[in-house]
């Protein structure tokens, strides 16, 4: 990979996390307090760049020369670490900026998550922060951490014994209790931390920043993210774009799904939490991992730190119980990886080898093997040689703890996999710590459950999926602009705007005039649909203001007189642009197509089942921004429908790849009018037979109203 071109957004990352000074305003000699904690640590962990706190009431703090102000310190520090009381701030701040401090944290609370008071507070430190480009912490954060270089820059409870363990883990946290929590799980867990970031309000640095600035280092394996809401969804998606360009897995934790949890959520970083639908689909895009518990945030972040990952999801199970192969079977299932049959090579060499086990996979060995290691180990030669498994799961219940076999197990189970170590090998065990360590150090995964080790291992095979699969990269290619004014829309004049955008609509007509409908009925063809063409009236079939099948002449002038009076029976006063004649099209599948304008992430795109299918099974995909072909494939593919568009039951397959173009089109359109659109629906969408194309029957355009 080429070097890495600086990116402006990011500068003084450097001096945040591997800085070679630090300054710590409002220093306390009380390593208890937290304005003594920070200073505490960083003399402890033998941070080896040069502390100097500041305090104007002391001489010495902690046993380190203390001077009166910023101004005072022999150099000038590379960040500044800022433990006073929020009336304090925005003059320790603005010393920083005269003394030309590259970062800063500002630890206290009592910001924009409290008020329009605090947010003015919050917004003037932002902004004497942006004026010096100093790279902002907080406030309300725990501050920050690099294991390496001993840098301890935050006051957080969960370093009260040490700093991390350094490795290759990276945590990132708008809260600072959560981030914490996750160092203290990562450490029982063997993980190494080598960088702890926490953000809080992220009056200067978010997330996002901090998620792009990770990725770009090489000693980071894996990013573990917490987030409540995004500020800016074009720098949390060039974060993802980063992460995703480098190999590097982002496990997420996004709360605030539930109303409560949204509500909550804001309240306590000020956040917006967005739709957690489109966050689901924006992860889905960028091979984001998102976790739904934090003990599944760890073994995701434990398996993905290793960095071997699976080149398919073929699975093969070790087990020295049926039972547990069963188990393992069900919980693959769950997790989308392939219990495939061992090829017959492979099922002599297991009869031959071991007849009293099974000859299969799962492959139940039985205890007798307890007898003889090598048996497992020509077991899991066996698997990996003739089955080629992508990865495989041993289950040995207690048996690697026992004080008789378990250092023999561990060498038997060494020798069959040592050819394989290019992929991940998960071992079920319950046993002491050193016992797991010494399986790990062997290069192993070691779970006490079959759903945690199979769940990791399909996040493995997500990462390397997705990491070998290109991101639609933004600002691509764009439809020709059109004002979409600031008015209602007819259908008609919707259609006739997105038909120029290159979406496939049937034949049709406009008639305002009951002597023309005669005509260009015949022009049409029959049979026909009619609607009540007016930009007041958007849902026309609750009102009757559709009416199908029209077969002739004769019907033809009748319905046009009767969708003329429904719709002012309905909407007294509604502007009436006509009434539309269109051909009536053969059968297919109905599915829907929509955009919405998120508040964070912008356009998004909407696919699913059609008709009332949509609103009653929420069977529905999102993908942000814009779409090319093979990514409007796998949003077709995503939903539980998508069967019933390959010849489900013996049907006719769809043209899936017309759909997938008037994907495309509608994401181009989407993107161009993204300052104009509020939401867009093509509702149904029909998709007819392979190789017939898809039409939309329907469309709606919601313009964005100016207040």
């Amino acid at each position: 990979m080429p070097p890495e071109k600086p990116v402006p957004a990011l500068a003084n990352f450097e001096k945040a996390f591997r800085p070679r000074s630090v300054a710590v305003i409002g220093a306390s000699d009380d390593a208890t307090r937290i304005s003594g904690r920070a200073l505490h640590y960083l003399i402890r962990a033998g941070y080896r760049g040069a502390i100097y706190p500041v305090n104007n009431r002391r001489e010495t703090v902690q046993g380190l020369r203390a001077y009166a102000a910023l101004a005072d310190v022999p150099q000038t520090p590379d960040i500044a670490l800022i433990a006073l009381p929020s009336r304090l701030l925005e003059g320790a701040l603005t010393e920083c900026l005269e003394q030309g401090v590259g970062a800063a944290v500002v630890y206290a609370a009592g910001f924009a998550e409290t008020g329009s008071d605090g947010g003015a507070l919050q917004g003037r430190l932002a902004a004497i922060a942006a004026a010096g480009d100093i790279r902002l912490f907080g406030p309300n954060c725990l501050g920050l951490l690099h294991t390496d270089s001993g840098f301890a820059g935050t006051f957080s409870s969960a370093f009260d014994t040490a700093l991390p363990t350094p490795g290759g883990a990276a945590i990132v946290s708008q809260s600072g209790a959560y981030g914490g929590h996750l160092a203290y799980l990562c450490e029982k867990r063997g993980i190494g931390v080598g960088y702890w970031v926490s953000t809080g309000n992220e009056a200067g640095t978010d997330v996002a920043d901090c998620i792009h600035w990770l990725a770009l280092q090489d000693d980071v394996s894996v990013i573990l993210a917490y987030a409540e809401g995004v500020r800016d969804g074009e720098t949390f998606r060039a974060a993802l774009q980063a992460a995703h360009d480098h190999r590097k897995p982002v496990v997420f934790m996004k709360v605030g799904q539930s109303a409560a949890g949204a509500t909550a959520a804001q309240s306590h970083t000020a956040s917006l939490a967005g739709t957690d639908a489109v966050f689901d689909a924006l992860c889905r895009q960028y091979g984001v991992y998102r976790a739904q518990t934090t003990q599944e945030q760890v073994d995701v972040a434990y398996a993905a730190d290793r960095g071997r990952f699976p080149t398919g999801r073929s699975l093969g199970i070790i087990t020295v119980s049926g039972g547990f192969g069963v188990q393992l079977c069900d919980a693959a299932e769950r997790g989308g990886l392939d219990v495939t049959p061992l090829a017959e090579s492979g099922r002599a060499k297991l009869r031959e080898l071991n007849p009293m086990g099974s000859d299969n996979n799962p492959c139940d060995t039985t205890a007798g093997w307890l007898n003889d290691m090598s048996l497992i180990t020509k077991t899991f030669d066996v698997m990996y040689s003739d089955g080629g498994y992508d990865s495989i799961i041993g289950s040995f219940t207690m048996l690697p703890d026992s004080p008789t076999y378990g250092e023999e197990i561990r060498k038997a189970i060494g020798a069959g996999t040592s050819e394989f170590l290019d992929r991940p090998t998960a071992l079920c065990m319950e046993a002491r710590t050193e016992v797991v360590r010494a399986y790990e150090r062997d290069g192993f995964l070691v779970f006490d459950d079959s759903e945690r080790a199979v769940t990791a291992l399909s996040a493995l095979a997500y990462f390397a999926e997705h990491f070998d699969t290109p991101v639609v990269r933004r600002d691509r290619k764009r439809t020709t602009r059109a004002p979409l004014g600031s008015d209602p829309l007819s259908e008609h004049a919707a259609q006739q705007i997105l038909a120029d955008a290159g979406i496939p609509f049937p034949a049709s007509t406009v008639v305002t005039h009951p002597d023309d409908v005669a005509k260009a009925a015949a022009d049409l063809g029959f049979p026909l649909v009619m609607k009540i063409v007016s930009p007041d009236i958007a849902h026309k079939t609750e009102i009757g203001g559709v009416i199908l099948d029209v077969e002739d002449e004769a019907q033809a002038s009748a319905a046009y007189l009767t969708l003329l009076e429904r719709a002012n029976a309905a909407v007294p006063g509604a502007r009436i642009e006509g009434v539309l004649l269109g051909v009536m099209c053969p059968k297919g599948v109905e599915t829907i197509v929509g955009v919405t304008n998120d508040p964070a992430f912008g356009p998004t795109v909407m696919f699913g089942l059609g008709g009332m299918q949509a609103e009653l099974f929420r069977d529905v995909a999102f993908r942000v921004g814009e779409l090319d072909h093979a990514e409007a494939v796998n949003l077709i593919r995503e939903i539980k429908g998508y069967p019933l568009l390959t010849g489900f039951r013996g049907a006719a397959h769809a043209d899936v790849d017309a759909l997938a173009d008037l994907l495309v089109a509608v994401s181009r359109f989407a993107v161009t009018h993204a300052d104009q659109l509020d939401s867009l629906d093509l509702n149904p969408v029909l998709v007819l037979e392979e190789g017939r194309g898809a039409l939309a029957l329907d469309a709606l355009i919601t313009v964005r109203t100016t207040s």
